[in-house]
């Protein structure tokens, strides 16, 4: 509940035009080896995003302190590989990295050059607010157009190309009204809400529910794919398990398989098969004990 609020608190204060610019305190009770990565991890939303979504990302994690069956090795996994998908990579980030960079190495002249992205053409339109997004989407659906891709060039090599970063990573602001950030905030809820309900009915399986977050990585194709396979693992192992519907007594092994199975294929040939026998296994087992 104090997440859900913290998040409303955060989108209020982005829409009446504040943020607070003073930095988050670190969770009380933080595990002394997690002090590094949290607090590294604030500096880096507060640039992401600013101070407001960095207290968010200390509230998401306040819930894990002191939690049984977290070690501090699970809280740092946990506090570090949210930050990852909280920072997650977009053109804006890229023009933020780009300016930085070239901040960083003023005078350099290896700084000064292109970087030329391919991004698909929905993942741009999902950076747009949803009232926006939205028909352009279904156009773009209509068109058979929603996966071809576009390059996109980062260039610090002309005034130009410097003053073009700036205004995309001006942008920064809006990102939160984004169909992509909606998605991306829902997505590490799930994933906060899986490793919960994975301490009370599989605690053996949660560290590697924690662990699947670094499925999901980039941006265009690769990203998309890791999404879908993570929905499919946990979709298909994970969370009926805990609903009691999947009979599978060793979910960490099972998630580990299927992991396995994960190769880069749109249709997840591997993948389902590799789910479809997994829970084949876990239900004959369960006949099987249950026959006596």
């Amino acid at each position: 509940m104090a997440s859900v609020l913290s998040s409303l608190r955060y989108l209020l204060a982005d829409f009446i035009g504040e943020d607070d610019d003073v930095l988050p305190f670190l969770p009380e009770r933080l595990p002394e080896t997690a002090v590094t990565v949290v607090s590294e991890g604030i500096h880096r939303l507060v640039d992401y995003q600013g101070a407001g979504y960095a207290q968010l990302f200390v509230d998401r994690l306040q819930r894990f302190v002191g939690l049984r069956g977290v070690d501090d090795a699970m809280f740092g996994e946990i506090a570090r590989l949210m930050v990852l998908r909280m920072s997650y990579e977009d053109p804006i980030r890229i023009a933020q990295q780009k300016l930085a960079e070239l901040e960083i190495g003023a005078g350099d002249a290896r700084i000064q050059a292109d970087d030329v992205r391919k991004f698909r053409f929905d993942e741009l339109i999902e950076a747009l607010p949803a009232v926006v997004a939205g028909p352009v989407l279904g156009a773009l659906e209509w068109m058979g157009w929603t996966h071809k891709s576009i390059s996109i060039s980062f260039s610090t090599k002309s005034r130009w190309g410097i003053r073009r970063l700036k205004i995309e990573a001006s942008l920064r602001r809006w990102r939160r009204f984004s169909v992509r950030y909606a998605k991306e905030r829902a997505w590490v809820e799930r994933w906060l809400h899986m490793i919960g309900r994975s301490l009370e009915k599989q605690p053996k399986a949660a560290n590697e529910i924690v662990q699947t977050a670094d499925m999901i990585q980039g941006y265009g194709d690769i990203y998309r794919q890791g999404l879908a396979d993570w929905h499919a693992i946990i979709d298909g192992l994970a969370k009926p398990t805990f609903d009691g519907v999947l009979p599978l007594a060793d979910l960490a092994a099972a998630i580990a398989e299927a992991r396995a199975a994960a190769i880069p294929d749109p249709r997840q040939v591997a993948l389902k098969r590799t789910i479809a026998e997994v829970r084949a296994r876990a239900q004959s087992t369960s006949a099987n004990a249950a026959a006596g």
